[in-house]
């Protein structure tokens, strides 16, 4: 996601108001959307949360539309695939009984109701990454959520180090390029052995680097008695708004898609 989701995904992204909100909060609220949407088999109310989480991260994250589609991508290849494996595998009458493949309107309902929840699910997850910075969140989860510092550390480490990873692979292909052989129209090759070896440095200098920041980790006492925060994210009547906003909406649509008029 590093690569379609730049860190802020722009300036409106950081400035937003989903970005002045507690990340911890931002978490529960995700998993608790993301968990009541697995009792959900109706693609009608998963339509409107999509439409509405979609408009949501829109406006309240402000992340871009290109922004937004291209993070979906992965989830709408994802949902192709469940739609396809489950019309073609699950029991029930055909919908094309003269056709060469055997699709059931069970199968076909059940799924587009998986691949609208992938849907819901990473629409909201493009507007967690792009309004929440990696170090604000590692913070909020150690004040708030009372994740100890070793972890909390720990993993913003190696976020850093995957983002870092793109740059690096380009320096490493650059390298291995100047000093390479060349093809016969003179740009260098890019073979099996090649990306074996590019694969390879990047494998060793990765390592390498993830040595030295735990020995910087170590030498600071990391995880050593109760530790003081710079900047800490704090935690306010807005962010209970959020986590009150988001589950009574979920609630409200469901019951308005599958409750009788």
């Amino acid at each position: 996601m590093s690569r379609t989701i730049p860190a802020g995904a722009g300036d409106g992204a950081t400035g937003s108001w989903l970005a002045r909100r507690n990340p911890t909060v931002k978490v529960a609220v995700l998993l608790a959307v993301s968990l009541g949407t697995l009792g959900l088999f109706d693609p009608g109310p998963l339509v409107a949360l999509y439409l509405l989480a979609v408009a949501a991260v829109r406006l309240a994250a402000r992340v871009e539309w290109r922004t937004l589609l291209l993070g979906q991508v992965p989830f709408l290849l994802f949902g192709i695939g469940l739609v396809a494996v489950n019309a073609l595998s699950r029991p029930g009458p055909s919908l094309l009984p003269d056709g060469p493949l055997r699709i059931t309107a069970d199968g076909l309902t059940i799924g587009v109701a998986l691949a609208l929840r992938g849907l819901v699910i990473g629409v909201l997850t493009i507007g967690f990454l792009a309004s929440t910075p990696p170090r604000e969140l590692m913070v909020s989860l150690m004040r708030q959520a009372r994740l100890s510092p070793r972890y909390a550390y720990a993993i913003l480490a190696g976020h850093r180090m995957l983002h870092a990873m793109p740059s690096r692979w380009s320096t490493i292909r650059a390298a291995h390029a100047v000093r390479g052989p060349a093809r016969r129209d003179g740009r260098p090759r890019f073979g099996p052995v090649e990306f074996g070896r590019a694969a390879f440095a990047l494998l060793v200098a990765s390592i390498r680097s993830s040595e030295r920041i735990a020995l910087a980790l170590e030498s600071r006492g990391l995880g050593d008695g109760p530790r003081t925060v710079w900047r800490p994210v704090p935690l306010g009547g807005r962010d209970a708004l959020l986590a009150v906003i988001v589950p009574v909406t979920f609630l409200l649509v469901v019951l308005a898609q599958l409750l009788p008029l």
